[in-house]
């Protein structure tokens, strides 16, 4: 299968200038205009391993344009993301949030073919929003808890045409001692947010009994994965697999850690807001 491969020229274009975009060749490559700004999606057969990215349809490329220029618009006002440049979000964050997602297919096709997932500690939409691109057909809610991150996700929502994303503004603590969202969900998701004993309290509360927790980690978490089986042994779980995935993040790899839900999590979790951070199981 092909790789994707990026290529593109522009100049310094002023951050209130409204984007316009026009679709030039529709046949191998997608160009995009916008004022001096040019950006194109091209095949190329040289690759020796499959693009994920490269993967996606043509709307789904452009969906994941528009959220790009949307994060980078908007990170010159806020902090959502420490890379500033166009390739190097795709690198860093769009296929290191498509990365795992195979190992969710994997676990999750021979069970149900709409899942409903959970982006815990989303942050600017990763993985969660970028995930909703790839697979149209499921469910997300991206859960963070603050609002200006929360008014993002909403923004790049709209101007990504998503219709199978909400956005919930709220603590996970609390979210997971809603009966709304208690259990809820097939898999939650969580990636860069806090070590395993903390995401564990986090997520697993979501999770319906016999889905999946996955949480997305660096290249050898193995000593913080051991620390952590007794908490999520605790709330109901137990460690399914590590597996290394495609990522074109800093050190080339990372890890997926798969946990299934196995039985319901104890009422009395997730503790108070601030506790799991605090003291972790």
């Amino acid at each position: 299968m092909d790789r994707l491969s990026l290529s593109f020229s522009f100049t310094r274009v002023r951050a209130h200038i409204p984007w316009t975009w026009r679709r030039l060749n529709r046949r191998h490559s997608l160009s995009y205009y916008c004022g001096n700004i040019t950006l194109s999606f091209s095949s190329s057969s040289s690759s020796q391993s499959s693009s994920l990215l490269g993967a996606l349809s043509t709307k789904q490329k452009e969906q994941v344009s528009l959220y790009i220029d949307t994060l980078l618009d908007w990170n010159q006002r806020m902090n959502l993301t420490g890379v500033t440049e166009w390739s190097e979000v795709v690198k860093r964050h769009v296929e290191d949030s498509l990365s795992i997602l195979p190992v969710i297919r994997e676990r999750c096709s021979a069970v149900t073919s709409t899942v409903k997932l959970v982006d815990v500690g989303s942050g600017a939409g990763l993985p969660g929003l970028i995930m909703a691109i790839a697979c149209p057909d499921w469910h997300f809610t991206l859960l963070d808890s603050m609002h200006k991150r929360c008014l993002f996700l909403e923004h790049a929502i709209r101007v990504s045409g998503l219709l199978n994303v909400q956005v919930v503004c709220a603590r996970a603590e609390s979210v997971g001692q809603n009966v709304e969202f208690r259990e809820a969900f097939d898999v939650a998701v969580a990636r860069a947010v806090a070590e395993m004993r903390i995401l564990a309290e986090y997520c697993l509360p979501l999770v319906r009994v016999g889905g999946l927790f996955v949480a997305a980690k660096g290249y050898d978490p193995q000593e913080e994965v051991e620390n952590a089986k007794k908490a999520i042994r605790v709330l109901g779980a137990s460690v399914l697999q590590s597996c290394c995935v495609e990522s074109k993040g800093p050190y080339g790899q990372r890890t997926a850690v798969v946990c299934m839900k196995d039985s319901p999590t104890p009422k009395k979790y997730p503790r108070q807001p601030g506790l799991p951070a605090k003291k972790p199981l």
